[in-house]
């Protein structure tokens, strides 16, 4: 799975508009950053309390991306 797709996967999961989640994936030699745009509505949902959610979805990230050579 891709780290594109696994972002995806649980914002989708988090949010009540599903459809309006979308992923960019920006690479250059050293790094992969991705950005995740939800609905307006939905922004609190992804972020949580004190960012808890934002930084346990960036956690999994990581670790996923450990077979990776870049930073992610």
């Amino acid at each position: 799975m891709k780290m594109k797709d696994l972002v995806e996967f649980i914002a989708r999961a988090l949010v009540d508009h599903p459809d309006d989640v979308r992923v960019e994936q920006l690479e250059d030699e050293r790094a992969i950053t991705l950005e995740l745009h939800v609905a307006s509505d939905d922004m609190g949902k992804v972020i949580g309390k004190q960012g808890r959610i934002a930084k346990a979805i960036r956690t999994v990230v990581n670790a996923a991306s450990a077979t990776e050579k870049k930073r992610v």
